[in-house]
């Protein structure tokens, strides 16, 4: 009798533990896959993103997961969507970008996205270089703005103090720069100049720096059939100096994509161009004082500087998701938007503000006049653009700048000549042009 008194008991808690936990099961967050491609102190980023944005509210929880480089949790997401198992938010860098607009079906445009959930959502509150590289011929946002930057040239305040060089001047031409690295090698230094992401740098933002074409149809803008252009007389000009400055160890190439990076933030290089969203990286862990320039340039060059073009990376919405998911996703990157999130984000990182009100805020603030260098990036990219400067947006562009990698490295090695190298860059680079547009040509 005991016995079955006790199971009674028993019965009756389990049930009013399963009574008192209904509501929480109700009440279950939904989960939010976010892949992203930020490692050290931008994954650190990230990661503080998604806590402050999961203590903000209670209904939706941002899970980042960091996937690799940029092209590895691309390819990746492409392998999990096929498989049904895509994220919620892919985060794909601007040369993806085409090849995403492409993939017809495998995206939500976040415009969409945040219609159908009812959220809040301006276009025109976006920096319009940024948000503009983001957006369908229709003028609809294909994916969100988030850590944008553009190139910039990064330069060692101590090696050019030692060098005799003044410190608080950084070489504002190309000639400058070789001038420069001949005296920090006078004084010692086995690397003067390096150079991160070259296609990016030293042909794409230095086409648009210059206002000249890098590709045909406005860079890729007006349609499938753009070829590529760099082979005038002022790129082959350009890399034929670059040339001569390896061959004399003025400049020293140190890798592809952003390997070139550490070696400056260690010390090793003194001079670099590259991303503004090195920045986070160069202030937690360089050891001497730096200073951050815009990109040199040619002053017989008219129209020269114009604007630099934008690098970095957007968020995309996966299909085949929830109508709640989609609103978690909403959420989220009306979260990112507000001026206080998005202007701590620019002044953590080095990029870009994404939305004009972060701009004003991080200005009201005096982060710029405290931190100086810091702005450049930004007044680089609010210039007005030209149809030959506002960016580059070509298919099966990660492909093309491997083999603008692959040619130059001949280049910088001596066994090519800067001609020989850019013409087998072009003829290479225009077959997967042609492979991109018969694919994709309805």
């Amino acid at each position: 009798m005991m016995r079955i008194a006790q199971t009674r008991v028993l019965a009756s808690a389990l049930l009013a533990l399963a009574a008192a936990g209904a509501p929480h099961a109700a009440l279950a967050q939904t989960e939010i896959q976010w892949w992203h491609s930020m490692g050290g102190p931008l994954g650190e980023w990230v990661n503080d993103l998604a806590k402050d944005f999961n203590a903000s509210q209670k209904d939706y929880r941002i899970v980042p997961t960091f996937k690799g480089t940029y092209d590895e949790s691309m390819t990746a997401a492409i392998a999990a969507f096929r498989a049904g198992n895509a994220p919620h938010i892919l985060q794909v860098f601007e040369v993806g970008t085409a090849t995403m607009m492409a993939s017809k079906g495998a995206i939500v445009p976040v415009a969409e996205v945040m219609k159908t959930a009812g959220a809040k959502f301006d276009q025109t509150a976006y920096v319009p270089a940024v948000a503009g590289y983001y957006t369908a011929p229709n003028g609809q946002m294909l994916s969100f703005p988030f850590n944008s930057s553009t190139t910039v040239f990064h330069y060692n305040k101590d090696a050019f103090r030692a060098a005799g060089l003044d410190p608080n001047k950084a070489p504002s031409s190309w000639p400058e720069v070789a001038a420069a690295a001949a005296k920090l090698k006078a004084a010692g230094h086995k690397c003067p100049f390096t150079t991160s992401w070259v296609s990016w740098t030293q042909l794409e933002s230095f086409s648009a720096w210059h206002n000249v074409e890098y590709a045909t149809k406005n860079n890729g803008f007006g349609g499938l059939d753009t070829r590529l252009a760099f082979n005038t007389p002022l790129h082959l000009r350009h890399i034929e100096n670059l040339a001569n400055m390896a061959k004399q160890g003025l400049f020293v190439y140190r890798g592809r994509g952003n390997a070139a990076d550490n070696t400056f933030v260690s010390g090793e290089c003194a001079m670099m161009t590259g991303s503004s969203g090195l920045y986070a990286n160069i202030k937690k862990n360089a050891k001497f004082a730096n200073g951050i320039a815009p990109l040199p340039y040619y002053p017989d060059v008219p129209g020269a500087p114009q604007n630099t073009v934008i690098g970095g990376a957007s968020l995309w919405v996966m299909a085949g998701k929830k109508a709640p998911e989609y609103k978690g996703v909403a959420a989220f990157f009306q979260y990112l938007s507000r001026p206080e999130v998005a202007a701590e984000s620019h002044k953590r990182t080095g990029y870009l503000p994404v939305t004009r009100a972060a701009y004003e805020l991080t200005e009201k603030s005096g982060f710029y006049k405290e931190n100086p260098g810091t702005d450049v990036a930004v007044t680089q990219m609010i210039r007005k653009t030209t149809d030959k400067s506002r960016g580059v947006r070509l298919g099966n562009f990660l492909q093309i700048r491997t083999i603008i990698d692959e040619e130059f490295e001949q280049v910088w090695g001596g066994k090519k000549s800067p001609k020989e190298g850019i013409d087998a860059a072009i003829s290479r680079g225009n077959e997967q042009l042609e492979r991109f547009q018969k694919a994709n040509s309805k």
